[in-house]
């Protein structure tokens, strides 16, 4: 099976170190920037490759676009009538009800459009911070559609676990931006306004433990792309934001009242719920 990677960034440039691991030979890498294509040859992890995608589409059994979400379905148009009849493609990107529609109406008979999302990655961007290390036991997500084959699906299924995804899972496009809405996006907007509410006169790099380590590590954002993502699932990370405010209120009151059995509550209720989101 020959396999093209669209976009040789962090999750690009993760899937070939991946492909490579997992003993994928004929992978072919397509990008923008020639330096990055030239860095994937270099460290082998592509056979082949270049900026020109129609030069590469051609040759996938299997194409994997990993593109920020408004660059998908311009990139589609552009270059439907160069993938080679029978493939299936699929993408990571972290929305699905704004991109699905749009792709689904693109594609030809003869292409197979399996949407998936990758829940692993990197706070840096680029192929220099590429790590297939982050795909080991993580979640990997499918959004089928009515067109799909389930052969197609299933082959995606089981190359995801080839490559080390834990839990491969199918849902809809709807519960997709739902879940990822509160369990993506918020934290991140969470580590966000963490960071930047700081008084940036103090010294707080000398005060930080696990904790504040812990919740801002993802502060440290992609900000081009987490803007597309965070505009793209709109209405379900203000409902996460939303109902997030009302907890945080709630605390605030108890704090403000010296409200011990508030508080107490509270916590006690993270801890039970968080223990039974490991089981």
């Amino acid at each position: 099976m020959d396999i093209v990677l669209v976009g040789l960034g962090v999750i690009g440039g993760s899937f070939a170190q991946a492909l490579k691991s997992a003993g994928y030979a004929d992978v072919y890498g397509v990008d923008t920037d020639a330096q990055t294509v030239q860095k994937a040859k270099e460290r082998a992890l592509i056979a082949d490759g270049g900026t020109d995608a129609a030069q590469w589409l051609p040759r996938g059994d299997l194409v994997i676009v990993s593109l920020y979400p408004l660059l998908l379905a311009p990139f589609m148009r552009q270059n439907m009538r160069h993938f080679k009849g029978g493939c299936v493609v699929t993408d990571t990107t972290g929305v699905k009800t704004m991109v699905v529609d749009a792709i689904t109406a693109l594609l030809r008979d003869d292409v197979d459009f399996v949407f998936g999302h990758p829940m692993a990655g990197r706070e840096k961007k680029g192929i220099d911070f590429a790590d297939a290390r982050v795909f080991a036991g993580a979640n990997y997500l499918i959004t089928p559609t009515p067109r799909n084959q389930e052969k197609n699906i299933v082959a995606v299924e089981d190359l995801m676990r080839r490559l080390g995804f834990g839990s491969v899972r199918r849902i809809t496009p709807a519960l997709h931006d739902e879940m990822i809405g509160y369990t993506s996006q918020l934290p991140h907007a969470l580590a966000v306004a963490l960071v930047n509410s700081d008084d940036h006169q103090r010294d707080t790099g000398s005060f930080i433990g696990d904790s504040y380590r812990d919740l801002t590590r993802i502060a440290n954002i992609n900000a081009e792309l987490w803007s597309e993502l965070f505009l793209g699932n709109r209405d379900n990370l203000l409902a996460a934001i939303h109902a997030f405010q009302q907890e945080l209120e709630t605390i605030r009151r108890a704090v403000e009242q010296g409200d011990k059995q508030t508080l107490t509550a509270c916590f006690a209720r993270s801890s039970a719920r968080r223990e039974a989101l490991q089981k």
